[in-house]
């Protein structure tokens, strides 16, 4: 976590240094998290929620479990390195803002073999409190 009069473009160039997955910036703070996945937005969001509210947010991959994550939490403004058009149609009817780098059709498994396991359970919803809740089963069962 950092004080430094922090803006967006401060947390996107932290994101590109590579050594970490995630940056939320908020209120001049910047919290920088490495987990893979979508483990560093369920921490935040659980238990440190107000991190998220009004927040910008740089992450390196975002797919539409993260960006339902991201709603729920109150972020107002996103950059993904890589977004899949799922989580920027989700992101639009939430009416937050997007910027990415690359767009693609969906997330891919960690394997390259198929889509990211997160990415196609949450394909069937239409809302981010649908796909929390099938987030929440799917983490649940492989803890």
């Amino acid at each position: 976590m950092s004080n430094i009069n922090s803006n967006p473009a401060d947390a996107v160039r932290r994101l590109e240094c590579g050594d970490c997955t995630l940056v939320v910036l908020n209120g001049g703070t910047m919290h920088v998290r490495s987990q893979r996945g979508i483990n560093d937005l369920l921490d935040i969001l659980y238990t440190q929620p107000e991190i998220l509210r009004g927040a910008f947010v740089a992450d390196k991959v975002v797919g539409k479990g993260a960006a339902a994550l991201m709603i729920l939490g109150g972020v107002e403004r996103v950059y993904a390195a890589v977004l899949s058009r799922p989580a920027a149609q989700l992101f639009s009817a939430s009416g937050v803002d997007i910027e990415y780098g690359n767009l693609v059709d969906n997330i891919i498994n960690r394997a390259g073999t198929g889509i990211c396991p997160v990415e196609a359970l949450c394909e069937p919803c239409d809302t981010a409190e649908e796909c929390k809740n099938l987030i929440l089963e799917w983490t649940a069962k492989n803890e």
